[in-house]
């Protein structure tokens, strides 16, 4: 049974990889291959509870999927009232490559303080307001989610993953930002510069059609930015203070806004005459095929948890490297690309252990590379990462289009950051 399962998420993600042959939306086969998956799951183990399994991994499931609508909820709103106006400002430029830099710059700072997902969903807000040619915005969108990958992955609040391991205390802080900020930067670089091969000469700027005047004159519109901005960097604040999933913190940050958007309304007549900026008719923009593309894949791959095949995989790998960590984590960040990292890394972290003294130990090689691998490796497939599939619904990114144009460029600054890692370790410890 577990290989009939494993050959339906295959042929589920080959029809999602297909996407754009098929002309079917990507959520649809996600769903499909979801439920089938886990029927072969309970018919297959019928003295598992399965019920409780699926509730558990929906449970877990949800908490990315409120967050992810938190926060795009949030952006929502700040870009109706006009709040990224300022970041145009800041990044606008008449060049391609060097709109390309500001932007990698950008998203890799703001992912490290945010996360990768909510600095994607900002970014190509501010994207659209910059670049009027949609294939030139795709590339800019394939950037930052190299960039915001990256970012994330030298901070110990920048990925789901850094987050479960500094919370086990597989990591820590300065242990994971001194060792990883380099690798990180390399990566990113050198994605860069084999991107900017792709832009040149100079830009077409963005009409804004969609933007009112209501909005560009809006009086309150650096209010709500700070509100909003300041609600998502406040939402890893949120989960030390108090230790609850970030999706409770981006709720809180989000009945803020609403309440202050209301408040708003209440003040100036002008703007609860627009209908477009209540929150209300907000939420209609949420784009809801991502966010069951996201509970699909992330359902079907909980089965290949359940059924141990991630597990066995690890194991495999170990074997057959003999030990060696830089290839065990190098191939498991590979994986990452294909099916979500967070199951890889919590089969990691069941598989090895934490030691008092070595490799293993806390901000060991092993911990350390993983983190990097784990982060990283998802930009080489644009389903790999949160920030990926966000980007690729945002702006309607085909799977093959991303692998043909950025794959290699992901795989590229993959290796070269593991190369620095590897000199740093060889060096200085």
């Amino acid at each position: 049974m577990v290989t009939v399962i494993v050959t339906f998420f295959i042929l589920g993600y080959l029809c999602i990889a297909l996407e754009s042959v098929l002309k079917i939306n990507k959520a649809v086969p996600a769903l499909l291959m979801c439920v089938i998956c886990w029927t072969l799951y309970a018919c297959g183990f019928p003295g598992m509870d399965t019920s409780g399994r699926l509730l558990h991994h929906l449970g877990e499931t949800c908490e990315i999927l409120f967050f992810l609508m938190g926060a795009m909820t949030i952006v929502e709103i700040v870009d109706a009232n006009g709040g990224f106006y300022f970041v145009h400002d800041a990044l606008a430029t008449t060049s391609k490559r060097k709109l390309l830099w500001r932007i990698t710059a950008m998203a890799f700072i703001l992912s490290a303080i945010l996360d990768n997902l909510t600095t994607s969903i900002v970014m190509i807000m501010v994207l659209r307001k910059l670049v009027d040619d949609h294939n030139d915005r795709m590339i800019f969108g394939g950037m930052i989610i190299i960039a915001a990958n990256a970012g994330g992955a030298f901070s110990p609040i920048g990925d789901v993953t850094t987050i479960m391991l500094w919370i086990k205390g597989m990591i820590t802080t300065g242990g994971v930002i001194s060792q990883l900020i380099l690798p990180s930067i390399t990566s990113v670089v050198v994605s860069a510069l084999l991107c900017s091969i792709y832009l040149k000469g100079e830009i077409k700027p963005a009409t804004n059609a969609g933007d009112s005047a209501v909005a560009i004159q809006n009086p309150d519109r650096n209010l709500i930015l700070c509100i909003g901005v300041g609600g998502l960097i406040f939402v890893p604040i949120f989960r030390i203070l108090t230790g609850l999933p970030p999706f409770m913190g981006i709720l809180l940050a989000l009945g803020v806004l609403w309440l202050v958007s209301e408040f708003r309304c209440n003040r100036h007549a002008l703007f609860c005459e627009s209908s477009h900026l209540k929150v209300t008719t907000l939420l209609s923009r949420i784009d809801m095929a991502t966010i069951l593309f996201f509970l699909g894949i992330l359902l079907a791959v909980a089965t290949l948890q359940e059924t141990g095949v991630l597990t066995a995989f690890g194991q495999w790998l170990n074997e057959a490297s003999n030990g060696n960590h830089y290839l065990v984590t190098g191939m498991i960040g590979v994986v990452s690309s294909i099916v979500d990292n967070v199951p890889l890394v919590a089969g990691c972290m069941d598989m090895y252990p934490i030691a008092a003294a070595g490799d293993f130990a806390s901000d060991g090689l092993f911990w350390q590379l993983l983190a990097y691998c784990a982060g990283v490796g998802g930009s080489m497939l644009i389903i790999g990462s949160a920030a990926g599939v966000v980007v690729m619904g945002l702006e309607k990114i085909s799977f093959g289009w991303y692998l043909r144009r950025f794959t290699w460029i992901a795989f590229l600054g993959y290796c070269a950051g593991i190369a620095v890692y590897a000199l740093e370790h060889l060096l200085f410890l």
